[in-house]
């Protein structure tokens, strides 16, 4: 099969029976649900840039599977220029649409699994590598979109999952048939998962023996029995819903998308699990996994972060602060802060390795010291651009009132001429484009599209403890030391 378009990704999302529920009701038309939407044009988008000549190098990959071209968010990275050019493709995709646009996750998941099964098979004598090489070829062959599921409720924090009052609070195995086996749980913060054809399960976190039957990996399809998402909710959600919204949604366009996904008993077959109480090998998969993503965020995040300078400049333009040198510092700053971003990205990139399995793994950690700062550098590029932007970002009247013709005071003016009086931008810029730039930044740094910048900046990919453990595992302090003893001359 030929690569999609994004309006054929659309098209083939309706042919699917998922089951979504949002404010307590199923939506049945999901698709074209104009809080749901925005996140599938983000989705839309990555197949329109790999029909692009201009992006095709970046957006598509030659399959070590299947020898064909396939879309590089189903690809098995192949040398460390693949480990590359995914953090070049994820700027690119943030820069074009400034939110979260949801495969990298599933894209991480395959590459995690792909080594992880092969090091599974040779320890324990199974046959799961096989099946993941069969899955993933059908999912490039059909140009599938694939969300990585990993994060469980998880319950009391303090307790191991087979130690939970309620042990669906982990997603676990409740039968085990001839033909397959039957889970019950739920993932939650699931980015994507609505848009998705079919979601690649992980464990959460490492399992000991008593945890083994939730040490389990499978890969199901979105709309089987048993299988249903409830959307989260974001701020100024709701915007989306008001008649002929437009100025006031700030990015219209694009926008995330995260849900709960229950699994009430779903069976899975037996070709499609991946792992089965190997409670010894959900550590590494966890661990590959999160390396992946925590490399990603040197990419996507960075992509938003230059459409947030941009707009943070456009801003000051329009207010006629651009020549200010505080204004100009600034936006070096965020820059500076932001290449860091990206140094970080391809630094774990470039010193990546091949696996066991023979796809490229990064530097594990480069990847954590990327994700660290990921947790700190955007809230200060946030913070710089509410700066610049003023506080009218978030004061200001809505689009309606700037619309208004309602007549108001002494004078017979209009809501909406004294609302353009008051609010008027430097000379050449009208009040409407000083109106869209700021309501722009109210979206990206508070609102609905920061699932894909702000917040998820901080506990996407793990939280930032959950880095500073990896880094110190990583960091090998005891080689450090040595060299410190050998240069000072001490000798024990």
């Amino acid at each position: 099969m030929t690569l999609m378009t994004g309006a054929q990704y659309i098209e083939s999302l309706r042919k699917l029976n998922t089951k979504v529920y949002l404010f307590g009701e199923e939506v049945k038309n999901w698709v074209d649900h104009p809080m749901i939407r925005p996140s599938i044009n983000c989705l839309a988008l990555t197949y329109d840039l790999a029909q692009d000549p201009q992006y095709v190098d970046l957006m598509t990959a030659k399959s070590n599977l299947t020898g064909n071209t396939v879309n590089r968010f189903s690809h098995l990275h192949q040398s460390t220029a693949d480990l590359v050019k995914k953090v070049k493709m994820q700027r690119l995709l943030g820069q074009k649409t400034a939110s979260c646009f949801q495969r990298c996750v599933g894209m991480d998941a395959f590459n995690a699994m792909f080594s992880t099964t092969y090091e599974m098979d040779k320890k324990h004598g199974t046959q799961y590598h096989d099946r993941f090489k069969k899955y993933v070829t059908y999912i490039q062959d059909n140009d599938l979109v694939v969300d990585g599921a990993m994060t469980d409720p998880k319950g009391d924090r303090g307790v191991s999952p087979s130690q939970q009052r309620d042990p669906d609070l982990f997603l676990r195995i409740v039968e085990k048939r001839a033909d397959g086996i039957v889970v019950r749980g739920a993932k939650c913060h699931q980015t994507g998962s609505i848009n998705s054809h079919e979601h690649l399960i992980m464990p959460t976190q490492a399992m000991t023996e008593a945890d083994k039957s939730y040490a389990v990996s499978f890969a199901i399809q979105s709309d089987v029995p048993g299988l249903f998402m409830v959307y989260g909710r974001q701020s100024c959600d709701t915007r989306k819903l008001e008649k002929d919204a437009d100025v006031d949604l700030g990015n219209k366009q694009f926008g995330g998308q995260e849900a709960l996904v229950v699994f009430d008993d779903v069976f899975i077959p037996n070709d499609r699990v991946f792992m089965c109480e190997e409670y010894d090998f959900s550590g590494m998969l966890v661990e590959r996994f999160a390396g992946y993503h925590r490399q990603s965020y040197g990419g996507c995040k960075v992509g938003v972060g230059d459409v947030i300078i941009g707009a943070a400049a456009l801003a000051a333009d329009y207010n006629g602060a651009q020549k200010a040198s505080h204004i100009k510092d600034k936006l070096i700053e965020m820059t500076h802060l932001n290449e860091t971003l990206y140094c970080c990205g391809i630094a774990c990139s470039a010193e990546g390795y091949a696996t066991e399995a023979g796809n490229y793994q990064i530097d594990l950690l480069l990847a954590n010291v990327c994700k660290q700062n990921v947790t700190r550098f955007p809230y200060e590029i946030v913070r710089l651009a509410e700066d610049i932007a003023g506080g009218l970002m978030v004061t200001m009247p809505s689009e309606q009132d700037f619309k208004s013709d309602l007549k108001v005071g002494q004078s017979g003016k209009s809501i909406g001429e004294w609302c353009n009086k008051f609010f008027a931008a430097a000379p050449g810029v009208t009040t409407e484009n000083r109106m869209r730039v700021l309501r722009f930044l109210e979206n990206i740094c508070l609102g609905s599209s920061a699932v894909g910048y702000r917040t998820e900046s901080m506990h996407g990919a793990g939280s930032p403890q959950a880095q500073r453990i990896m880094i110190a595992r990583q960091g090998n302090i005891a080689q450090k030391k040595e060299l410190a003893k050998v240069l000072a001359g001490i000798k024990e």
